[in-house]
């Protein structure tokens, strides 16, 4: 079984955005917060307009762990989301399907993520991919895998740094 890994690199996530907003404003955006708030998948494809639309601060009850959980909005992903909900209903769930109104599947999450990392040029992405993304950031930014096995619900900072593909610093 392939180990999906985080998008390291910078420019890598900024090329991806470019190809989903090119093909679809939901899926760029469904990315876009993902690697932004560190939430898991099931959860994301599951908020509604009214959950995100105008806040900075979002606090979700997560269906794997039953815990609550927050996560902050800055202003430039606020001002994208307002765009993008303009023209939808309080009670619209966020990322539908354009058939059916209900929430996209995992597997077309998947299929859409793969299919814009192969064309820049990436092969390990899954849908933790965007969790994983967040987290990796996060730590490289802040140095705090306690803070980040906080946000994770993960038993142990080093259970942490290995989902996030931290591997060597694990051992520090």
């Amino acid at each position: 079984m392939q180990v999906v890994q985080p998008i390291r690199d910078q420019l890598k996530i900024e090329e991806i955005q470019e190809i989903l907003k090119k093909q679809s404003a939901r899926d760029w955006l469904l990315f876009t917060i993902g690697i932004n708030s560190g939430i898991h998948l099931s959860d994301l494809l599951t908020l509604r307009v009214r959950d995100l639309a105008g806040k900075s601060r979002v606090t979700i009850e997560e269906g794997k762990t039953k815990k609550n959980k927050t996560f902050f909005i800055n202003a430039q992903l606020q001002e994208w989301i307002q765009d993008y909900v303009q023209y939808m209903n309080e009670n619209d769930f966020m990322f539908p399907s354009q058939r059916t109104g209900r929430p996209i599947k995992r597997i077309r999450v998947y299929r859409i993520l793969n299919q814009a990392a192969k064309q820049a040029g990436l092969f390990d992405i899954g849908t933790h991919t965007l969790r994983k993304t967040f987290g990796y950031h996060y730590y490289q930014k802040t140095r705090n895998v306690s803070m980040l096995r906080d946000l994770f619900n993960h038993s142990a900072p080093s259970v942490t740094l290995r989902y996030i593909g931290v591997q060597s610093e694990a051992r520090e």
